[in-house]
């Protein structure tokens, strides 16, 4: 938001706004979460809705760049984590990383080129999907067992419902 900066011109609360959320978006991408000090400042800033709707654009935008950018660096300098097959780790994620996996993967095949990395994100998302539903099934299930006196869904009900 220097002199130079495209954003020079905009208030103050915008380029704030605009800054923590690029700033919050791409440490998300590297694996550090500064939600407790970025959600909140953000917020601050973007006391006005329509701050943060006109900002939102411009934040993907440069958010996707600044991607780009520290993903190329990180690839040139040799320092990305071996890629670690979902399967084995997925059954030992907390719900929370299952989800922040889930949009991550979302978003990197929204910006994937080629065909084969968008195919093979594709089959990790679904990985990744088939282990928040196998989660989500064993929770209800376990408070299906521990509250048994709310009342369960009638099978010939449901069976009726179909036809």
């Amino acid at each position: 938001h220097g002199l130079k900066s495209a954003f020079k011109d905009r208030p103050r609360a915008y380029q704030e706004t605009q800054a923590e959320a690029v700033a919050y978006v791409a440490m998300q991408n590297i694996g550090v979460d500064t939600g407790n000090y970025s959600l909140g400042y953000v917020a601050t800033w973007a006391k006005d809705k329509a701050v943060i709707h006109s900002a939102l654009s411009e934040i993907q935008q440069v958010s996707n760049k600044v991607i780009e950018l520290s993903d190329g660096l990180t690839k040139q300098l040799g320092l990305q984590e071996a890629q670690k097959e979902p399967e084995h780790d997925l059954k030992k994620l907390s719900a929370q990383d299952l989800n922040q996996s889930y949009q991550s993967l979302q978003q990197q095949i929204r910006q994937a080129t080629s065909p084969q990395q968008k195919s093979e994100l594709k089959n990790q998302l679904n990985d990744v999907h088939q282990e928040i539903s196998d989660q989500t099934q064993k929770q209800l299930q376990a408070f299906a067992e521990k509250n048994p006196g709310i009342k369960q869904p009638d099978p010939e009900y449901d069976q009726s419902l179909k036809r």
